[in-house]
């Protein structure tokens, strides 16, 4: 039997199509150059993320047709998780559609997918990647927040190639929208390898044709109608003394409190969500409250029922499990009963999937006001909700936010006290833009910077290469500067002489900081709280991230001088736990003595023991890589003067721990499993034949620079030459490696025949891609890794200075982000074969026990190797 579109759609979602979305369906497969519209103009509350199913079954029914990756980008926090949940469903409800196509990938970044690597593990696989301007801009820039510089080509690789990118909300972020464009141009200019396409879903479209929007059909819809014309009563309440605005607002909530509904409250100042909450406590209603200032942590919990620890309270405001959802869909936590308030400043306006009874709030710019109304009555279920908006009396119309909310105002006056989505739709859409917010100055991103921020081997400061932060927001000089701030136990650990062999910044690379960690507020705020923290620690150490990853180290009395206030505008304070400043529902609080550390993870963990005690080591470590150990300085007395700190994180998901293993695994092992996931990949992607053979060559050989007695004394080889390791036994810890094997490896695989036998283009990718696996090569190797023990100066200094210029070849001819989505085909095989190193489910062994294992050992096969590399060297690097 074949399925319609409408039987897939409503498998898949637990909903029937709405005739829009089997509109773009049919859309997606015709044979156009526009099949994906540029830009599409959805009201909200008719099913936008639905795109997701919608580009799915389009991948499933004509794969050529559609990118293998969709990446959806919101600009609120909260709507990330709440649009992963929803691709979970997709997931889960796969089979039922096609049972061989259920191997989808979803990652979130932030929150309980937070950049888990999925959506990288498999570049064959199809993947939804969902995250935030920040996260998802910065890393196409090659610059990701909590991303080391290894992992940034990849990251850019991946979210820049065979991608089609929905930017939810685009009017609400025009700096970020424009950027996407600006690469989008720059790709089809430079002919990419396999360029992403752009789709923005926007109330106001670029004007590069007509965008997508509901049919005629749709119209006559009787969900759509509903939806549309959702009864929403309009009040407007003057008070004149602004002062006086959060207590009116209270008032006003509180008139409901014997209503038994879901009361919606939403402040653009944070004070004023304080004061209206502490007045509704101080009366002992329900409340929470959802602002961008709370820790990642606490706000993913509160938001999220089918967690134990979810609120009660917010549950009220989003829709139940549909009954078609599977066990891991359903909620653990029973709605609060009885009047509830929820109290939001913007956080918790745009695409979160929330409906309320009624809504009391202050006057915004005309794009917050329609995002605020339409988190009520989202679906026109009730007849009677009402809508107060309280506003001043007077404005400044010099001031440019003043100014807009003047012209909100009189649109809404000119509502009539209708306001369904329909009625704002009725406004003068000039006038309704002159009353958004204050557009920012939007920078230009030029081929210049694309290629400086492309250099990602070089982790200084570089002229010429601004932060990427103004280009994906724009500049808004009526924006106060903000902070952001996180706990970690090493902040406090780490002192002394155990930060000449614990860099901060290499720590931070090993373990990034992830959205759960971070809260975010003003900066002049987080200012006043540091100075109270500090009242209580003053020697105590705190570190200074800025937005380029380099680490200050300060004392707290040091960073809280009030001459220096500024030095924290746009960066991230890490203090140690025992500093406190955290309070129980995760907002920033001077005077809490308290703090927790929630680095760890399912993916990750970080615990003290001993040496001798590894049976008693948790359980989930048990399939994860040691990251690092430390072992503080103690002294004799200490009760736990034994113990070791060690670092542990699951390679396959995280991209962490590549550095070492359990036990030893033997060099021709890992050789082997990268050739078969290469192999696995390149039948999934239908490349080129060219480049399927030269990345077969550079997986092939990527690691034959591991011939070194060097690098296996790195290891901890002690059977050298007899036998050979790829990777270290080591329980963990690190030794520097100041020779870089990938360097080794280009003298190697110059003497391979088949090798030899490639064109000229086949073997500077071979070299590139050798070069670039571990993150160097973009565009060199640091001084000090330009060596090989087996190699004459004059040697390693001609490889050297062709890498930089092998680089620069390969950009203009493969773009930017296509060269970087070539070289993470060979990480993605290393990181799969690393993983499998120490999966317990292993198909054959991989480990070596202490005294080798028959079979798993190999001598260097210098005879093939080296033969005539001296005497042929300088022709081959020609």
């Amino acid at each position: 039997m074949k399925f319609t579109f409408d039987q897939q759609f409503e498998a898949l979602t637990g909903s029937p199509p709405f005739p829009w979305q089997r509109a773009m369906f049919e859309r997606f497969l015709e044979d156009r150059s526009d099949n994906i519209p540029q830009s599409c103009n959805l009201p909200t509350g008719l099913g936008k993320t639905s795109v997701v199913a919608i580009w799915l079954l389009a991948l499933i029914h004509q794969r050529e047709k559609m990118p293998r990756r969709l990446v959806y980008v919101v600009n609120r926090r909260t709507v990330v998780d709440q649009t992963s949940t929803e691709v979970e469903r997709l997931k889960a409800n796969l089979s039922k559609v096609k049972p061989w196509f259920s191997e989808l990938a979803i990652s979130t970044l932030r929150g309980q997918f937070a950049d888990n690597r999925e959506w990288s593990a498999d570049p064959s696989r199809p993947a939804v990647i969902v995250g935030t301007v920040d996260m998802i801009g910065s890393r196409l820039l090659f610059s990701g927040y909590g991303v080391g510089f290894k992992g940034r080509p990849l990251h850019a690789g991946f979210l820049g190639q065979d991608v089609l990118l929905v930017h939810d909300e685009a009017h609400l972020e025009p700096a970020f929208q424009t950027l996407l464009t600006s690469i989008e141009s720059e790709q089809q200019r430079c002919h990419e390898f396999r360029s992403f396409r752009v789709m923005e879903l926007s109330a106001t479209s670029r004007g590069e044709g007509k965008p997508f929007e509901l049919t005629q059909e749709d119209l006559r819809h009787d969900v759509v109608r509903a939806r549309l014309n959702a009864r929403k009563m309009l009040r407007l309440h003057e008070e004149a003394d602004e002062k006086k605005l959060a207590e009116t607002v209270a008032s006003l909530a509180l008139k409901h409190r014997d209503s038994q509904r879901a009361i919606l409250i939403f402040l653009r100042k944070v004070d004023d969500v304080e004061k209206v909450r502490a007045r509704l406590h101080k009366v002992k209603q329900a409340v929470q409250v959802l602002t961008g200032t709370m820790r990642g942590y606490e706000r993913d919990r509160m938001a999220d029922p089918r967690k134990e620890d979810g609120c009660k309270i917010f549950a009220r405001f989003l829709p139940p499990p549909k009954p078609t959802d599977g066990p891991d869909m359903q909620w653990k936590v029973t709605p609060a009963d009885g009047t509830v308030y929820l109290i939001c400043t913007s956080a918790g306006e745009v695409g979160v999937n929330i409906s309320a009874d009624d809504l009391v709030c202050d006057l915004s710019t005309f794009e917050s006001m329609a995002q605020r109304f339409g988190r009520v009555n989202r679906f026109g279920s009730r007849p009677d909700t009402v809508i107060d908006v309280v506003h001043g009396a007077a404005f400044d119309e010099a001031d440019l936010i003043s100014l807009r909310l003047h012209r909100t105002l009189i649109l809404l006056q000119q509502l009539n006290g209708n306001a369904s989505p329909a009625a704002l739709g009725e406004l003068d859409a000039t006038a309704r833009r002159e009353a958004f917010a204050p557009t920012p100055v939007i920078l230009n991103a030029t081929d210049i910077l694309f290629d400086a921020w492309s250099l990602s081997t070089i982790r200084e400061k570089l002229p010429g290469r601004p932060t990427v932060e103004p280009y994906l927001h724009g500049v808004a000089e009526w924006e106060p500067p903000e902070t952001q701030v996180a706990w970690r136990e090493e902040v406090g650990v780490v002192t002394g002489a155990l930060l000449n062999i614990n860099d901060p910044q290499d720590l931070l690379e090993d373990y990034p900081l992830l959205p759960q960690e971070l809260l975010r507020d003003r900066s002049k705020r987080v200012f006043g709280h540091l100075v109270t923290i500090a009242e209580r620690h003053p020697a105590m150490p705190v570190w200074l991230v800025d937005d380029a990853g380099q680490v200050e180290r300060f004392t707290l009395e040091k960073l809280a001088d009030k001459n220096r206030a500024n030095r924290i505008e746009g960066c991230t304070i890490l203090l140690p736990p025992a500093a406190g400043g955290l309070d129980d529902l995760g907002f920033l609080n001077g005077s809490s003595p308290t703090a927790t550390d929630v680095a760890d993870t399912e993916l990750r963990k970080r615990f003290w023991s001993t040496a001798d005690a590894a049976e008693e080591w948790p359980e989930t470590v048990k399939t994860m890589r040691p990251v690092r150990k430390i072992e503080p300085e103690t002294t004799s007395d200490d009760e736990d003067a034994s113990k070791i700190w060690y670092w542990y994180a699951a390679p396959s998901t995280s991209g962490l721990g590549s550095s070492a293993n359990r036990k030893p695994v033997a060099w021709d092992v890992h050789n082997r499993d990268v050739d078969e996931y290469m192999a696995a990949i390149l039948k999934g992607l239908s490349l080129d034949d060219d480049l399927a053979v030269a990345i077969t060559v550079a997986a092939r050989y990527h690691d034959y620079g591991k011939h070194r007695a060097v690098f296996q004394n790195v290891l901890g080889n002690r059977q050298y030459p007899q036998c050979v390791w790829a990777k270290s036994g080591k329980a963990a810890g690190r030794i520097a490696e100041q020779y870089r094997h990938e360097f080794g490896s280009l003298f190697d695989v110059q003497a391979a025949d088949d090798f030899r036998n490639l064109n000229d283009d086949q073997r500077d990718l071979v070299l590139h891609l050798i070069a670039a696996h571990h993150g160097r090569a973009r565009p060199h190797f640091p001084a000090g890794e330009d060596f090989d023990p087996q190699a004459t100066d004059a040697m390693a200094a001609a490889i050297a200075v062709e890498v930089p210029r092998r680089f620069a070849r390969l950009q203009r001819r493969y773009g930017r982000w296509g060269l970087a989505y070539l070289e993470s085909l060979l990480r993605a095989a290393d990181y799969a074969a690393s993983a499998r190193s120490v999966s317990p489910k292993s198909p054959t062994p991989r480990f070596l026990d202490s005294a080798g294992a028959a079979g798993l050992c190999v001598k260097p096969p210098w005879g093939v190797l080296r033969r005539g590399v001296a005497e042929e060297f300088q022709q081959v690097v020609r």
